[in-house]
């Protein structure tokens, strides 16, 4: 389905107070984690998105907050339409940036995207090492290369987007509703360290 909102500017002007929260840290490392579809537009991304950060990336969350869920879906805006001014900011002052996103399979998959072949390249062994199933989304739309995707608007053009299915993101919480997000599994850490551990050694 299409979005229903073009541009951030379209959704703030209709949309009711409380419907939807931004937040973000900067801490100055060169190094930005993002969830644009957070709370519950697409389910666990802003807690992946959190874990991946630490103590020490800056981050940036769109979170949908509406109860019911496809009112929060009214909330999505792709990413290359997504224009939140200080989301803007906060990615083209960065190096490098990682988004990360839910998409609708039960299988458990990452989808990995963006223009960034040496950190893509990286991600993906590192993944595949330990067990995690890593492929290239089938939908061109869901494979991170417009040059207009928020992945690649960093200084260096290029970034990564990592598309977590349904299946996978199940696992990482002892459920995807609000409360069972608040409790992660030992596979969440596992994955998030991973990342991080990739970005830190090809980032910093």
């Amino acid at each position: 389905m299409p979005d229903k909102y073009l541009n951030f500017a379209a959704l703030a002007s209709a949309e009711p107070a409380g419907s939807f929260s931004i937040s973000l840290r900067s801490t100055g490392n060169p190094v930005v984690i993002a969830a644009p579809h957070g709370g519950g537009i697409e389910l666990g991304t802003s807690e992946i998105a959190l874990a991946i950060a630490g103590d020490d990336l800056s981050y940036y969350l769109f979170e949908g907050k509406k109860a019911r869920a496809q009112g929060n879906g009214d909330l999505h805006i792709t990413s290359t339409n997504f224009d939140e001014p200080q989301c803007l900011a906060l990615l083209r002052a960065a190096n490098m940036v990682l988004t990360v996103h839910g998409e609708d399979s039960k299988t458990e998959v990452v989808f990995l995207g963006g223009l960034h072949t040496e950190m893509l390249n990286s991600i993906r062994t590192m993944l595949v090492s330990h067990g995690f199933i890593v492929r290239e989304h089938s939908v061109p739309n869901l494979q991170g290369h417009h040059p207009r995707n928020i992945c690649n608007i960093g200084r260096s053009g290029a970034g990564v987007q990592l598309e977590l299915s349904h299946g996978l993101r199940r696992t990482f919480f002892k459920s995807l509703t609000r409360t069972g997000r608040k409790i992660s599994t030992p596979r969440l850490l596992q994955f998030t360290n991973l990342i991080r551990y990739v970005l830190l050694q090809n980032s910093i």
